[in-house]
């Protein structure tokens, strides 16, 4: 986990080996199953660029070899699904206060 942002911020390595940062916004239990929202994180030089298209990535934790890693999620449906529960977390969070 980076330091250099905060604790809400973690560094992720893709498969193909690319590092980037991801700003942590809440963890839920759905069906048995941890899921993790984040979004990506931008420094301020990245600010400017419009290019990529910034959105919520849902990452499920998984028991890998005896230790818990973030994994995608398998399916349309499976990533529907947590996204709504989000949703739901979301907007009671708000209508709470």
């Amino acid at each position: 986990m980076s330091e250099e942002y905060g604790a809400n911020f973690i560094t992720v390595t893709d498969e193909e080996g690319n590092e980037f940062e991801l700003e942590h916004l809440d963890t839920i239990e759905f069906n048995g199953t941890t899921y993790m929202a984040f979004f990506p994180a931008v420094s301020e030089d990245e600010e400017d660029n419009d290019e990529e298209e910034l959105g919520l990535i849902l990452m499920k934790v998984i028991q890998e070899n005896g230790e818990e890693i973030l994994s995608t999620l398998d399916s349309e449906e499976e990533t529907d699904a947590v996204y709504t529960e989000f949703m739901k977390t979301l907007f009671e969070d708000e209508d709470e206060e």
